[in-house]
């Protein structure tokens, strides 16, 4: 048997995964493009999408990109947390960030408030529907959830705890210029292409 302080990544039997992974993998494919929608109507986003979006205006990377490397840092903060991974945790922190590039390059690019506004409004519920989904399979929580719980399991409010993290994102984001949709150089923050 082995230790489970010495397990690094949760991989369940094959049995339990051919029922949850299809759930997982439509929870996280309709995560991406939910997330894409709230970004590219520019109407705001979520406290780590601020962040997400500030990094990636400072660095030129992809919001995808950026995403993905922020998840793989958060990541590195469960370690001294001693929060273990799940098959679904590893996967989630590589493929989020690929398709909501996959989904911006898709979009179009709005400007009427119009067809602006029904986009978060679509975005919310398809991430939430994803997250469900995702979460409800059981194969590990995201990058930033994990470190939520893994901190409130310290003894901290789990409330106290989120509200921390997500304005910590929100001003750091801020600062890095991130949710504002137009640049003054009129730029949006579109991915770049991979290659």
């Amino acid at each position: 048997m082995t230790d489970p302080r010495f397990t690094v990544v949760g991989f369940p039997p094959w049995r339990a995964l051919r029922w949850r992974l299809p759930r997982f993998a439509l929870g996280i494919l309709l995560l991406g493009p939910g997330i894409a929608l709230t970004v590219d109507a520019g109407l705001g986003v979520s406290p780590f999408d601020v962040l997400h979006e500030g990094l990636a205006r400072r660095t030129g990377l992809s919001f995808g990109t950026i995403v993905i490397l922020v998840g793989a840092l958060i990541l590195l903060l469960w370690i001294p947390l001693r929060q273990r991974f799940g098959i679904g945790t590893v996967l989630n922190t590589l493929l989020v960030g690929l398709l909501i590039d996959l989904a911006l390059r898709l979009l179009p690019e709005p400007e009427l408030l119009a067809w602006r506004v029904p986009m978060p409004v679509s975005g919310i519920l398809l991430s939430g529907l994803g997250m469900g989904l995702y979460i409800g399979a059981g194969l590990g929580p995201g990058p930033r959830d994990g470190l939520m719980t893994g901190i409130a399991a310290r003894g901290h409010p789990l409330w106290a705890v989120r509200t921390a993290i997500e304005l910590s994102a929100l001003a750091v984001g801020w600062v890095l210029g991130g949710d504002r949709r137009v640049t003054a150089a009129g730029v949006r923050c579109r991915p770049s292409p991979p290659f």
